[in-house]
């Protein structure tokens, strides 16, 4: 368990010591991490492509999915939703125009088409398709070299972080309640508590938990966890802009480990100023947590 942690920590933390202010090289980084989610997608599909009964698994695949979807993301609403009635967060309403929801759905559904393609090239048999688990490790260590840079390189400090009360709840409820649908999913779908925890434990993340409980319980589970976290990241984009004005909290905490990223131009747009450094402290705290908790629930 400890070296599984070592790989995946050591990588994130070195990074993190790099701090970068000039734009240009923030924008390259920007674009090395998106190739390299595109790769670790395209070689998700090639592993999918090599199971053996694959009409099978790809039910297993939808229902598995569905159902964790519907514990962990239906437990966050909930929970949520009872903090946003009993303690609601107030502000002053804007008037800025949202974002097009369908442009950023369509933004997220591209990166399907790295996973299909991958899968349709994967049906080809060469044998150097046998490789494909060593490229994704590579890949990963990359990724979250650059993660860590991207999380220094945002400028919150550590009192930043602690003085933020919105944000620190909003990531304590979103934890906690995702995890408790993890339960939930694995007793319904009869497998191990450790690995209900472990889908419930990525937060919208989809690029690290695919990869990662891909190399752990093979490419199956690992399906099942990147629709997962996809499917959180496209619903939310629905909600945000029919609940950021009443239910402020519920929409800031469905967005998950994505808050100060792709969903932080809507949260921004929608609920005004005041929702930035909630958004932000959210995304950087669960992002910490992620690789740590998938290592964990993964050994």
């Amino acid at each position: 368990m400890y070296s599984g942690l070592l790989i995946v920590l050591l990588p994130f933390f070195l990074g993190y010591l790099f701090r970068l202010k000039d734009k240009k090289w923030l924008d390259r980084i920007n674009f090395l991490l998106s190739l390299c989610v595109y790769l670790i997608l395209f070689v998700m599909g090639i592993s999918l492509a090599q199971l053996d009964n694959l009409g099978n698994h790809f039910q297993t695949i939808i229902y598995s999915t569905s159902i964790v979807f519907i514990c962990t993301f239906g437990m966050n609403f909930f929970a949520l939703a009872c903090i946003d009635i009993f303690l609601p967060w107030r502000s002053h309403n804007t008037n800025q125009q949202l974002p097009s929801r369908w442009k950023m759905i369509l933004e997220s559904l591209q990166i399907c088409l790295a996973l299909i393609s991958g899968f349709l090239i994967g049906l080809i048999p060469i044998n150097i398709f046998h490789y494909a688990s060593h490229v994704s490790e590579i890949v990963l260590i990359i990724l979250l070299f650059i993660v860590g840079i991207q999380l220094r390189s945002n400028g919150m400090t550590l009192k930043q972080i602690l003085i933020n009360k919105i944000g620190l709840m909003t990531t304590a409820v979103v934890c906690s309640s995702a995890l408790l649908g993890g339960i939930l999913s694995a007793l319904i779908l009869d497998m191990p508590l450790k690995n209900g925890l472990a889908l419930s434990s990525s937060f919208g993340w989809y690029s690290l938990s695919g990869i990662l409980m891909t190399e752990t319980h093979g490419p199956l589970i690992g399906s099942i966890a990147f629709f997962n976290d996809l499917l959180r990241e496209l619903i939310a984009v629905l909600l945000i802009p029919s609940l950021i004005h009443r239910y402020r909290i519920t929409a800031l905490g469905l967005c998950g480990a994505t808050s100060m990223d792709f969903t932080l131009p809507i949260l921004q747009k929608g609920g005004g100023p005041s929702m930035v450094p909630a958004a932000i402290v959210q995304g950087f705290i669960l992002s910490l947590l992620v690789p740590i908790l998938l290592t964990l629930f993964n050994y």
